[in-house]
């Protein structure tokens, strides 16, 4: 299924993508090739670190190259202002109170709540998907049903 994704989330991951395929094979490699050095292969911890860590790498690599393949690209200029969608800008405020927060929606490989970027796929990603100004959406908690209120959407 294709991912939705900002056109810098892209970016990003074909970078990711490109130092792991350049940088990291070739880090890898060095440490595959020292480990051999040492002798005997059947008894010679570092070969099976550096063998283990070479599966872990083409894995990522495996699946950044899926991501990437299977990207469905928003551009900046195809970000709704109408609806919450995928690089949205949203300003949310919780019912009851004066509190507002922003976020941005993004993709799961760019989650960085620190800073304000949340998950399409996280609680309130998912529940403010689709709404508009205005409207009231319901996000499950452990302390129970929070009601938050779309007051913006931007890009």
């Amino acid at each position: 299924m294709a991912k939705q994704m900002s056109r810098s989330s892209y970016e990003k991951l074909v970078a990711q993508l490109d130092d792991l395929k350049i940088n990291k094979r070739r880090e890898v490699a060095e440490r595959l090739k020292v480990a051999r050095s040492y002798g005997d292969l059947s008894e010679n911890a570092e070969y099976d670190e550096a063998k283990n860590e070479q599966a872990i790498l083409e894995a990522q690599i495996a699946e950044l190259q899926y991501t990437i393949d299977n990207a469905d690209i928003i551009e900046d200029s195809n970000i709704s202002v109408d609806e919450v969608g995928m690089s949205s800008k949203i300003k949310i405020k919780r019912v009851g109170t004066d509190e507002i927060e922003t976020f941005t929606i993004v993709g799961t490989n760019h989650v960085d709540v620190a800073n304000g970027l949340i998950s399409d796929e996280s609680p309130i990603g998912k529940a403010a998907m689709k709404k508009k100004v205005g409207d009231i959406f319901i996000v499950e908690a452990p302390v129970g049903e929070l009601r938050f209120e779309i007051v913006e959407i931007s890009k």
